[in-house]
């Protein structure tokens, strides 16, 4: 038997864990049974997870323009979906081994949008699609400074080509109840926001 990641969960029993790909991202492949809310066991079934690390993304606030740093780029998951690729989100990145959450959109925060980003304040952090998949995004609201933000940035050996958009808050909610920002971390960062929105601009324009 081949243990999980992690401490050992005696309601599961892994019989065997592979690996068919690895490739920019990983595809490992499970063979498992668990314990059922009646006491029992579920037959052994098969299972594969897409695994491609852990994120982290940020939600830059301008508290005195009132103003929400978003970037655009192309998604070729989109595309595979049937929508229009070229999506509206926020700051993210992957965090490296042995890195920090906090470290890492202090430094895509430069790379996707030239922002220097302050005081981030965690928002939560969550699993992206349990279902089949094992990353989850550690999600910040920061404040910054959007004066003079904006044209194309992103690192040319990762074919990034990000277009920064300084977006005013009645706008960037606009986008986001018309169907335009339809990826789940950047709904959650600007609904997280207009809870807290009061509370931030009193704490970052005192």
């Amino acid at each position: 038997m081949t243990e999980a990641p992690g401490a050992p969960d005696p309601r599961i029993e892994i019989v065997e864990k592979t690996t068919p790909y690895r490739g920019y991202f990983q595809l490992d492949l499970y063979r498992l049974r668990h314990r059922k809310f009646d006491g029992g066991w579920t037959d052994e079934f098969q299972r594969e997870v897409f695994e491609r690390g852990h994120a982290a993304a940020v939600l830059p606030y301008d508290a005195a323009r009132d103003a929400v740093v978003l970037i655009e780029q192309f998604r070729v998951g989109a595309l595979a979906a049937g929508l229009d690729p070229w999506l509206i989100e926020i700051v993210a990145g992957v965090i490296e081994p042995g890195e920090q959450a906090e470290a890492v959109v202090r430094r895509e925060a430069l790379e996707e949008a030239g922002c220097r980003i302050e005081d981030p304040v965690e928002i939560g952090r969550y699993l992206m699609s349990p279902g089949g998949c094992s990353e989850t995004l550690a999600l910040y609201c920061a404040r910054t400074d959007s004066e003079g933000l904006g044209g194309v940035h992103g690192l040319a050996e990762e074919q990034e080509d990000i277009r920064v958009r300084v977006t005013p808050w009645p706008e960037a909610l606009a986008l986001l109840a018309s169907g335009r920002i339809n990826n789940a971390f950047t709904a959650i960062a600007l609904q997280w926001l207009a809870l807290e929105r009061d509370a931030l601009r009193r704490r970052w324009t005192a």
